[in-house]
């Protein structure tokens, strides 16, 4: 293929310029170029083809017969470069193409992916590569374009985030269990029950329980079964498996109907942040931005799994 550099179209165009202008000189103020710039360019473009595309005289520029043939391509090829220039920045305007987008298992397969199935709905052009993984990707690496975290974000002058909310948990049982084991009142009769703890890379999360205050705290609990699936965790609850610290986007419909029942945290404790992370640009695709608008409309001011009309 051709190199084409910038110094050879400019002077295809400067010569296009001239010609329509009738003179160097109106080409230069047009351009924004002097009479002489002008008529180097030419100069050089003829040089180039080895033929005279223009006939300078006193008053006028006279196209050649060679120069009216050449005239005529470039006039084509400029308007067809102006016509691509203008669908592309339309098409950057427009909702299209691939949007890689990795979710949390859980959480990703209940209430996003429904936001992302709606937005293809409404852009047809509009296509969609999700993953589901509860490992933190890296969406550089892997060529992500949207991800969806769970928990605290590490600083990053790479990624750009919105925040969607905050993750609320309980610690809760089914009535059968609690019928049969007690109910536990201290964050000490917890050794004396079976708890569930969700697993992450081989690892089991704390539960975040209440001090003396009231207030939030973490700990490691010590569990007789660790699951690393959320709707997994929220069967086994409900088989009356044991206890286990839960988010009200898993368990919230449970959590009304009586399902299952909290314990030691009657009231829902503040367990994390919620965001959508994406790679920092100057210029946010319309695919992710259109994505982000929809899970912000979605998710705040009130998410919902917190909704109960």
């Amino acid at each position: 293929m051709t190199s084409y550099s910038a110094a050879r179209l400019q002077g295809i165009s400067v010569f296009v310029q001239a010609v329509d202008a009738g003179s160097f000189t109106a080409a230069g103020l047009r351009m924004g170029l002097s009479k002489s710039a002008v008529g180097k360019s030419v100069a050089t473009l003829e040089q180039r083809l080895g033929a005279r595309l223009l006939d300078r005289t006193t008053r006028r520029l006279a196209l050649t017969v060679e120069g009216a043939e050449f005239y005529q391509v470039c006039q084509r090829i400029l308007a067809e470069l102006d016509e691509a220039e203008s669908n592309a920045a339309a098409r950057r305007q427009e909702v299209s193409g691939l949007l890689r987008v990795s979710l949390p298992v859980a959480f990703g397969q209940r209430w996003v992916m429904p936001v992302l199935a709606d937005l293809v709905q409404r852009h047809s052009r509009l296509q969609l590569d999700v993953s589901f993984t509860d490992r933190r990707v890296d969406l550089l690496e892997e060529n992500v374009d949207l991800a969806i975290r769970l928990g605290p974000l590490p600083d990053s002058s790479s990624l750009s985030a919105r925040a969607l909310g905050c993750q609320h948990s309980v610690i809760c049982a089914s009535p059968a269990y609690l019928a049969a084991r007690g109910v536990p009142a201290s964050l000490a009769d917890l050794a004396a029950h079976d708890c569930i703890t969700f697993g992450r890379q081989g690892h089991a999360l704390p539960w975040t329980v209440p001090d003396a205050c009231g207030r939030p705290v973490k700990h490691l609990i010590e569990g007789r079964h660790r699951i690393s699936d959320g709707e997994a965790l929220r069967t086994a609850l409900l088989a009356g498996l044991g206890l286990a610290e839960a988010t009200t986007w898993l368990v919230g419909d449970e959590l009304r109907s009586g399902a299952l029942v909290p314990v030691l945290t009657p009231e829902p404790l503040a367990s994390g942040p919620l965001h959508a992370l994406w790679p920092a640009t100057r210029d946010l695709a319309p695919k992710v931005r259109v994505a982000v608008d929809a899970l912000v409309t979605t998710f705040l001011p009130t998410p919902p799994w917190e909704n109960t009309r």
